[in-house]
């Protein structure tokens, strides 16, 4: 069986460095905002060139916490992709804010910039982005369209450890980078764990306080904040791990390369251009006949993933809260994406037998 992932082969050569890390901050005692997350937010934001990382709990918090750091007007609205995680949009309607979802572009799933102007009007203050599957969103026009209008700039960078867009990594180009370090991704804990880059002063204090209960002095609240901090013990795994997060990237570009050369005309394979530096934490390819295809690569012990089977506008929770319903770009992708296995773990001769299978289909 050639599985989809498997977390323990992904961290097996981990795991003694690991095994330390975790039996030093046990015998340290001290648990919460500790050295190990000064060292990992210190790694992370020189890896970035960024001035500030902050480690927080989850990705999720991430998004929150940046659209909560510039206070906006409740009903205020943020552009988002149409065919985003479900997290992205959560985090606009957890802010009192409206999302206004905008279609991607057929050729790269990301949010397509000829298409954000339309939906600007006066109750617009942001945008955003969500780099999928691996790949940066084409950066010089969103950045245009941002200026013109002052909107501030969030990218959602859960899926793009060390992607990057002409030379510059995402999480860079606005006012926040959020990431989640779910175990599957690219840089992943062994648990919920996530951060935001940031290279503007006061707007890292704010998340700072946000994270800790408003506080950044201990019994002192300056703001309404939440517990949302990143543990000692994960930011030690990431710390590991991320000295290791070039060559994963690496890895799954040589899994992708031997996808893209050997695959038949039969699929609708990634879009590859020179501007971009994919990481292939998702290698996403279309066929109409989708679910007939994921059960015959079951059939050969091939197993896969969906990202993702429902649109978010047809989520039961959005009922009442996404108005509109025309979407018809992200519902043909969300009906024909599949997942192919592309772990860290995973082999090249395990690629070429996938593709072997896939090709006779």
């Amino acid at each position: 069986m050639i599985e989809y992932e498997n977390l323990g082969l992904l961290n097996k050569s981990f795991f003694e460095a690991y095994r330390k890390s975790f039996d030093s901050t046990l015998e340290s005692g001290w648990y919460i905002l500790g050295n190990k997350v000064r060292d990992f937010e210190s790694a992370f934001g020189e890896y970035h060139s960024a001035k500030h990382c902050i480690g927080l709990a989850s990705g999720l918090d991430a998004l929150i916490l940046a659209l909560r750091a510039f206070e906006f007007e409740p009903g205020s609205e943020v552009i988002v992709p149409s065919n985003t995680y479900i997290a992205t949009i959560l985090s606009i309607i957890h802010c009192g804010l409206k999302p206004v979802l905008v279609e991607p572009d057929i050729r790269t799933y990301n949010i397509d910039p000829t298409k954000i102007e339309e939906k600007i009007n006066p109750k617009t203050k942001a945008i955003m982005i969500v780099h999928l599957y691996g790949k940066s969103c084409e950066m010089d026009p969103i950045l245009k369209i941002k200026n013109k209008y002052s909107l501030k700039l969030i990218e959602d960078c859960a899926q793009s450890h060390g992607a990057t867009y002409k030379g510059k990594l995402t999480g860079t180009f606005g006012e926040f980078g959020a990431f989640s370090f779910y175990p599957t991704k690219n840089l992943g804990a062994l648990g919920d764990a996530g951060a935001l880059l940031t290279n503007d002063d006061q707007l890292a204090l704010t998340i700072k306080r946000l994270r800790n209960y408003g506080s950044d002095i201990k019994y002192y609240n300056e703001l309404v904040g939440f517990n949302s901090r990143l543990d000692e013990v994960q930011a030690g795994f990431l710390s590991i791990k991320l000295k290791s997060l070039n060559n994963i990237n690496s890895h799954k570009n040589k899994l992708a390369d031997i996808y893209l050369k050997s695959l038949n005309k039969n699929f609708i394979l990634p879009t590859i251009d020179k501007d971009y530096f994919d990481v292939f934490h998702i290698f996403a390819i279309r066929h109409e006949k989708r679910e007939k295809l994921k059960e015959y690569l079951l059939r050969h012990d091939i197993k896969t993933e969906i990202h993702y089977p429902v649109a978010p506008h047809n989520q039961k929770a959005m009922q009442g809260i996404i108005e509109e319903k025309d979407f018809p770009i992200s519902e043909l992708i969300h009906k024909t994406e599949l997942s192919l296995p592309i772990s860290y773990f995973h082999t090249e001769d395990d690629i070429c037998k996938v593709v072997e299978v896939l090709n006779k289909f």
